[in-house]
């Protein structure tokens, strides 16, 4: 589109801006944000967007929507390039590459590190730290490592601390309460520090020792080690070498078993980009401790708008898809984890983005292209993994449209726009009418759309009556669609207003789709948009049938139909959703927001005490701070804790 066609105020604003460094965001009519991207020189590069007609390309269907732009000037590019990529992962514009991790990283964590050495006056359970599995937010209180790339890499490391070190994995109430040693001690799995078996002086050896270990310091600990055993030989404190030997023998045996590499690599990311079929896959590999830990596969959205827009910045760049897309990559995904000194990767990025993640952490990054010896040929893993993992991710997305175009033909549906073809699955779910809750799962883009589910109480009904249940959840969802339509009079609603999906799901037969009829009929839908599933005979998998609103003969797809597979995958994921709503919404009526076992401080006998003043988990939760204070170790503190949790 040509410049002229904006407005004189957005070409007033382009024309007064600085030659500095920078970031702008481009936003459309509705104020949606489409665009972010970084400049060293701001006014150049803004400039170069609106100067001339870009025809019908992806920049020019972007460049015609752009209503409003935003700027920042920076000190620096390398400024600049953070704060890009800190808004496109928070704000999530269209035509960006864009890296989404729903997932947090697992930790090994290492519990009361600030009483490791043995302090006498702390309470037990801290002068012997617990090595525990830990997904969360990271706190001084206690020493993390990681992050892993899976839960099983945590618990295999904690495995071989056990066999080794033989420190301690029960929780901190388990710990107090022993009075003899658990199974763990038994199998040589612990040291037994809850009756004493071990001094904490020893236990704080095993613990830095344990450090030690997870840092990669392999080599330096079996010098150490070897020290202390001939020091205790020399003393004639033969059990005491001999259990250094056992430990020593143990480690040579986890590394002869784990393939732990000796180089002094010790923490290091291997990153590999694989680019086919209109879709990407950035592959990262782990090691930590010198330990090859394993791998992560990550698929950026919205790749085909984001390269159409980055056309007109590689006219002078000249970057591959592949760098674009392990560049995006190393800004998102360093912005909030750690990052190693070392990376190895299978594209060579720009200098500055490195130069800005070393600032960011604080200590020199080393960014390597072509490995060599070991780092080769972790690399090459990485390579084949994410080549690996593309090819999936191709062959299900084609499984998944094959499904969707076979709906549309077997519904009739509309097939010019494939993509955006919505479909909205209800379904309803209880026990014996207690905590009714009714759900909402959506489809569209060959998948389902977790961040626009939707759950509903349901109130005001009698207990199992599914029929108002389903009239007033239809009406509570599609009551804003029809105002919209009576709004537009006929023409097409604004932007962002709600709309009816193509077709709308009920798990059920001619019952629930006769009250979903009566729904749409006093709202004045389409009813064409509704059907229901109805289970076959004997409720059996693979004999369902389609009952339609309209009139329609219901419709029998087949057992092995593609079309059925998409309808049943939309159905048990809305059966899911409706399942595991009802039962949180249930635990919370009967026991409170939190449970007594998730309070910290309230151990097995504070419990059995609070239950047994008040009568049960209610009694507890109706009772003001005052009361639980009555009861015997229960301190203001506690008492205001477990009154927070509960409420």
């Amino acid at each position: 589109m040509s410049f002229v066609e904006h407005s004189p105020e957005i070409l007033a604003q382009v024309a007064a801006l600085p030659s500095l460094p920078g970031v702008y965001r481009y936003f459309d009519a509705a104020d949606q944000l489409l665009y972010v991207g970084k400049a060293r020189n701001l006014k150049r590069r803004v400039s170069s967007y609106f100067q001339k007609d870009h025809g019908g390309t992806r920049i020019g269907h972007m460049v015609s929507k752009i209503a409003s732009l935003q700027t920042t000037v920076v000190r620096s590019e390398a400024e600049a390039l953070l704060l890009e990529n800190n808004l496109i992962k928070t704000q999530h514009p269209k035509y960006n590459i864009l890296f989404r991790d729903d997932k947090s990283y697992p930790y090994l964590k290492l519990t009361g590190v600030s009483v490791r050495d043995g302090d006498a006056s702390a309470p037990p359970g801290q002068r012997f730290p617990r090595i525990a599995y830990y997904r969360g937010s990271t706190d001084k209180k206690h020493r993390y490592f990681g992050p892993y790339p899976s839960a099983w890499a945590v618990k295999e490391s904690i495995q071989l601390l056990q066999k080794v070190f033989r420190l301690r994995t029960c929780e901190d109430t388990v710990f107090a309460n022993r009075s003899r040693p658990c199974l763990l001690y038994q199998i040589k799995r612990c040291s037994a520090p809850c009756v004493n078996h071990i001094s904490p002086q020893d236990y704080a050896v095993d613990v830095r020792n344990a450090e030690a270990m997870l840092r990669g310091e392999t080599q330096e600990l079996l010098q150490q080690m070897e020290a202390r055993m001939m020091a205790h030989a020399q003393k004639q404190e033969y059990e005491k070498a001999a259990e250094i030997r056992n430990q020593m023998s143990a480690l040579s045996t986890v590394l002869h078993q784990q393939a732990i590499e000796t180089t002094s690599d010790k923490d290091v990311d291997i990153l590999a980009v694989k680019v086919q079929g209109g879709r990407a896959c950035v592959n990262l590999a782990m090691v930590r401790g010198g330990r090859h830990l394993g791998d992560r596969a990550y698929f950026p959205s919205q790749l085909d708008d984001a390269m159409g827009v980055y056309q007109l910045e590689d006219e002078v760049l000249q970057q591959s898809v592949e760098v674009r897309v392990l560049e995006a990559f190393l800004a998102q995904h360093y912005i909030d984890v750690p990052i190693p000194p070392v990376l190895v990767m299978s594209e060579a990025v720009d200098v500055l983005l490195i130069q800005a993640l070393s600032a960011q952490a604080g200590y020199k990054i080393t960014a390597v292209q072509q490995p060599r010896e070991q780092r080769r040929i972790w690399l090459e893993m990485a390579e084949q993994n994410a080549a690996i993992q593309l090819a999936r991710l191709l062959a299900e997305e084609g499984s998944q449209q094959a499904r969707t175009r076979a709906l549309a033909e077997a519904l009739d549906l509309p097939q010019e726009r494939l993509d955006e073809l919505t479909i909205e699955c209800f379904d309803i779910s209880h026990t014996a009418g207690e905590s009714t809750q009714a759900s909402c799962v959506v489809f569209h883009h060959h998948k389902m759309q977790n961040s626009e589910y939707r759950r509903f109480n349901i109130t005001g009904i009698t207990p199992g009556d599914d029929y108002a249940a389903m009239r007033q959840v239809l009406t509570r969802r599609y009551q804003p669609v029809a105002e919209a339509l009576q709004a537009a009079g006929g023409a097409e609603p604004e932007r962002g207003a709600p709309r009816l999906p193509d077709l709308v799901l009920v798990d059920g037969g001619k019952g629930q789709v006769s009250m979903a009829r009566e729904v749409f009929t006093q709202l004045g839908l389409d009813l064409s948009r509704i059907a229901g599933v109805e289970k076959g005979e004997g409720r059996k998998v693979g004999l369902e049938e389609l009952v339609f609103a309209d009139g329609r003969p219901k419709v029998y797809l087949g057992h092995d139909s593609a079309a059925l597979m998409l309808i049943a995958q939309i159905r048990d994921e809305a059966h899911r959703f409706a399942i595991t709503g009802m039962r949180a919404q249930r635990a919370k009526v009967r026991t409170g927001q939190s449970t007594l076992e998730d309070i910290a401080g309230v151990g097995p006998k504070r419990r059995a005490r609070l239950l047994q003043r008040f009568g049960g988990v209610r009694g507890v939760t109706n009772a003001s701070i005052e009361d639980l204070m009555t009861v015997d170790g229960i301190s203001a503190s506690l008492a205001d804790d477990i009154y927070r949790a509960l409420h």
